[in-house]
């Protein structure tokens, strides 16, 4: 693959990735309307034509490492293991 392929595909990339946040962001305007919406109208469900909507309080416990980690280092560090991952970026 040639320079100038490479950077036709990093432009088209580009483009599209300019193209999939502003369509997340819209989604994101919509969906924020619609909790307004719930909450103006105090309910956790609602019923639109098909759809039922749900905007429900949902609890879940979460281990906290961060304190874990102050209050027992030595144990924290005995389970902790390394990953090795690749990222991928582009910068101009």
């Amino acid at each position: 693959m040639s320079t100038i392929e490479i950077t036709s595909k990093i432009e088209a990339l580009r483009d599209l990735e300019s193209l999939i946040e502003e369509a997340k962001a819209e989604a994101e305007s919509l969906r924020d309307e619609i909790k307004a919406e719930m909450l103006n109208r105090d309910t956790e469900e609602l019923t639109a034509g098909q759809y039922i909507v749900r905007y429900t309080t949902v609890l879940s416990n979460r281990f906290d490492s961060t304190a874990f980690k102050k209050v027992m280092p030595d144990v924290y560090k005995a389970y902790t293991k390394q990953t090795s991952s690749r990222r991928f970026s582009i910068s101009a």
